[in-house]
């Protein structure tokens, strides 16, 4: 259906965040933690959630219920934070609908076996002259 659900189906929970910042860090909740629901969310198709969900990157971050959970704290800006977060879960969802593309089988070409039974040819030429005593 589409590749980006809307932000009204995301929760924000807001923490403290740990790391440089000094009085900030101790006052403000800069840390941001996004819960989308991948079961409930009607922006997919059934099929188009199972991709989501056997993906490597989101499977790790999709609880039991369905719940995909991630943070960002990696500004003091709790408004940059979330747009960064929001991004990075667009990204993985973009990356985990991409079009699987099967590979086509070939044969290797003439030339490539020829070249392929020269190198052969001329490496065991060179192995072949180490045991040889010159005389």
């Amino acid at each position: 259906m589409t590749d980006r659900p809307p932000e009204s189906e995301f929760s924000f929970s807001y923490s403290r965040s740990g790391g440089k910042g000094g009085q900030n860090v101790n006052k403000v909740s800069t840390k941001v933690t996004l819960h989308w629901n991948v079961d409930v969310s009607p922006s997919f198709t059934p099929y188009e959630k199972v991709r989501l969900k056997g993906d490597p990157t989101l499977s790790s971050k999709i609880s039991k219920s369905g719940d995909v959970v991630i943070t960002e704290q990696g500004t003091r800006s709790q408004d940059m934070n979330r747009e960064t977060l929001v991004r990075r879960l667009y990204e993985m969802i973009a990356y985990a609908l991409r079009p699987i593309i099967h590979r086509k089988k070939t044969k290797p070409t003439r030339g490539s076996k020829e070249r392929r039974i020269q190198g052969k040819k001329m490496r065991g030429e060179i192995k072949g002259m180490r045991g040889k005593v010159r005389e």
